[in-house]
């Protein structure tokens, strides 16, 4: 979502990186470009001023720090006021008497329905046990989907097709208790704009749920719709926090800056696709490092250590270190990476991507795994027993060609050459370091 923005922003600031010394004109120069930069992102105006308010200040008031360049304080400064407009800091799920009741509201077509099945997963996943309950009466459909979603994950849904919510809700703590689960997740009635029947429905749900958290469920993809939603709801309900969803989609991402702001609930979860385990705990600072094209390496680094074994990557390593990567490891590896999510979203992640992402295609991590699928077990197991006629064979069946097979061969063999070479390296990390253990020292002796 933030791929113009964040190409803008390294314009802006490549140009302050050749100065030696800043002056006012440049500071204002560059300010007035990053005042486009985010009108043109969607970014709320009022937003824009308070926040060019804050770098302006900053920027002119500032005593360059010796290890920082002009241009490098200046992206500073813009990402210091950036998390600080984005909430400073994470903000989790409040605490509260068991069993915990989270209300979900929002219009239709923002997520909402989906963004309560994320939530019992997250929260399922951490050792706590959710309820779900369906009280959006006013779409069958709505009730149907947390059905659906609900099944898969193994999360119990109340309903009550022909009841009223009031009612659905006001049992919901009781069958919470009765059943030993200590999360109540709500999903509420929406509708395709705000409207006194709606919100008089949703007053009467929250007195009757009493909730520790009103969540509302914004569409990150609506713009300035985004932030006139967050208001509207804001000011008739109330609420403790925010749920930005399709912040994987190629809108231009100005919701996702504007509403913490606008509203004052803090944003506690991104919607960051459409698969179930595609909700994130939202950072500011990590978010402020995605949009200045910074990467979100922590980020990063939480996606491995829910796909990586950590087991199985330190018998990975060993046999790495001792040039025995076959290519089954080979295809555990894309396997791992593909379940992170998609290779451009990954990328992403990484200081310094922005020329990459231009180049990836996630088809080529399909071709990878089509190939090696291909091939026997044993040229899995010793790829230096294909010849021509077997590369014909892996390319036929795989929909490719004996060049593609070739270049993966190719590939295979660079990155075992590479890796059995950095892990006897005493200049460089070994292997089990690279791969989330911890480094070793490699002798107590001076350099």
């Amino acid at each position: 979502m933030f791929d113009t923005l964040a190409t803008r922003f390294e314009t802006v600031f490549g140009s302050l990186r050749g100065k030696g010394r800043l002056g006012g004109a440049d500071i204002d120069r560059a300010l007035r470009e990053v005042r486009l930069a985010l009108l043109e992102a969607d970014v709320n105006v009022v937003v824009v001023d308070h926040l060019l308010d804050r770098i302006r200040d900053r920027a002119l008031g500032a005593d360059v720090a010796k290890s920082l360049t002009p241009g490098q304080q200046v992206v500073k400064i813009v990402h210091q006021s950036l998390v600080e407009v984005l909430g400073t800091e994470n903000v989790g799920l409040a605490r509260g008497p068991s069993p915990l009741v989270l209300l979900v509201v929002g219009l239709q077509g923002s997520g909402k329905t989906t963004t309560c099945a994320k939530l019992a997963h997250h929260l399922a996943g951490r050792g706590r046990r959710p309820l779900l309950v369906a009280a959006d009466m006013q779409r069958p459909a709505a009730i149907d989907q947390l059905e659906t979603l609900a099944a898969r994950i193994g999360v119990p849904v109340l309903t009550d097709r022909g009841g009223k919510p009031v009612r659905l809700v006001g049992q919901a703590r009781k069958e919470a208790s009765k059943a030993g689960r200590d999360v109540v997740i709500i999903d509420t009635a929406g509708r395709l704009q705000i409207d006194e029947v709606l919100m008089a429905e949703l007053a009467a749900v929250r007195k009757t749920a009493d909730p520790a958290e009103v969540l509302l469920v914004v569409d990150a993809m609506t713009g300035q719709d985004a932030v006139n939603v967050a208001t509207g709801f804001s000011e008739r309900i109330g609420l403790t926090g925010v749920v930005l969803t399709k912040l994987d989609g190629d809108a231009r991402g100005g919701a996702a800056i504007s509403v913490r702001h606008v509203t004052g609930a803090p944003v506690k979860f991104a919607g960051v696709g459409e698969a179930i385990d595609d909700l994130e705990p939202f950072h500011p600072d990590r978010m402020a490092s995605r949009i200045l094209g910074m990467g979100d390496v922590l980020t990063l680094i939480e996606k491995a250590e829910t796909v990586y074994d950590q087991t199985e990557a330190e018998r990975t390593a060993k046999r790495i270190a001792k040039g025995e990567l076959t290519l089954d490891d080979y295809l555990a590896q894309f396997r791992a990476l593909r379940s992170m999510g998609s290779l451009r979203d990954i990328l992403a992640m990484l200081p310094g991507s922005g020329s990459l992402l231009r180049e990836v295609d996630d088809r080529d991590l399909k071709r990878v795994e089509a190939i090696i699928q291909s091939m026997t077990a044993d040229e899995r197991r010793d790829p230096k027993i294909i010849g021509g006629s077997r590369k014909r064979r892996i390319a036929s069946g795989s929909g490719t060609t004996p060049q593609d097979v070739n270049r993966l061969l190719k590939q295979h063999t660079e990155t075992q050459r590479m890796m059995k070479t950095l892990a006897g390296s005493r200049g460089m990390p070994n292997l089990e370091a690279l791969m989330g253990g911890r480094p070793v020292t490699r002798g107590r002796g001076k350099r």
